[in-house]
C-alpha cells in the first residue's frame, strides 16, 4: 500500500468529530490591495488573470474585483478576489493599515449558509455577523473569526 492509498482510505472514512456541514469546496481567496486597478493590472500582466466581475459593495466598504487565474474559466477553484478599501476606516482599510497588502481571507462555498453558521457556533467558533450579509454579486455570506480558525478569516459563501 502506497502513502496515497493510505490517504485515500482515510479520506473515504466519515469524520469522527463534529464539523461544519455542507462545505462544497474553495470559493475564492481574498487579497487586500491599496489600489484596485493596480492590483488587477498586476495579476493580469504577471499571472494572465481574466477579470470576471467588478463592483462596489458600500455595506462592506470595498471596491472589489473577481479574477480567474488559469484555464478554468469561471471555476471556483482558481478565483481571486481583490479588495480595495473605500475608506481607511473600512475593514479592508484597517486590515491594510495593520498588515499591508496580502491575503485577507479564504472563502468556502457551503450548501446551506445558515446551517454552516449554526454548526460553527455550536463548535465554539464566532461568526462575525448575527445573520447572513450580502456579498459579491448578491451572494449571501458570513465570516468566521480568525482567532477561532487558526489565524485565518474564513468567509462562508452560500452556493447559488
Amino acid at each position: 500500500m502506497t502513502r496515497y492509498d493510505a490517504m485515500n482510505a482515510f479520506a473515504s472514512q466519515p469524520p469522527i468529530i463534529p464539523n461544519i456541514p455542507g462545505i462544497i469546496g474553495f470559493d475564492h481567496v481574498g487579497v487586500a490591495v491599496a489600489d484596485l486597478n493596480e492590483g488587477i493590472t498586476f495579476y493580469q500582466n504577471i499571472f494572465g488573470a481574466v477579470l470576471l466581475h467588478q463592483e462596489i459593495n458600500s455595506a462592506q466598504g470595498v471596491h472589489e474585483a473577481m479574477l480567474s487565474i488559469g484555464n478554468t474559466g469561471n471555476s471556483g477553484n482558481s478565483i481571486l478576489q481583490l479588495l480595495a478599501p473605500l475608506t481607511p476606516e473600512s475593514p479592508i482599510g484597517k486590515f491594510l493599515s495593520k498588515n499591508g497588502p496580502g491575503i485577507q481571507q479564504l472563502a468556502l462555498t457551503v450548501k446551506d449558509l445558515q446551517a454552516a453558521m449554526d454548526a460553527a457556533v455550536d463548535l465554539g467558533i464566532r461568526v462575525l455577523n448575527p445573520a447572513p450579509v450580502v456579498g459579491t454579486k448578491g451572494a449571501l455570506i458570513n465570516f468566521l473569526h480568525p482567532k477561532d480558525c487558526g489565524g485565518v478569516l474564513i468567509e462562508l459563501v452560500q452556493a447559488h
